[in-house]
């Protein structure tokens, strides 16, 4: 299904094709979490689906992790 969300961060807006049903959108509109209303996807596409921002932009604006400093 084609998903348009604009970024909370940049208010950039996208649409992606995510593999979820009318009824899975439903469930999670009515308050069931993402993480429960859609267990298939991948953290980055339930991302999208809350926030609008894409793994590349997270990326972008915030770094991979990666490069963490010891504290």
């Amino acid at each position: 299904m084609l998903i348009t969300r604009t970024s909370q961060a940049t208010n950039i807006r996208r649409t992606l094709d995510i593999d979820i049903t009318d009824e899975q959108i439903e469930r999670w509109m009515r308050g069931m979490s993402a993480q429960e209303a859609f267990p298939h996807l991948s953290p980055d596409e339930r991302e999208f689906l809350i926030t609008g921002i894409t793994n590349e932009e997270w990326t972008a604006l915030f770094g991979d992790g990666d490069d963490e400093q010891d504290v």
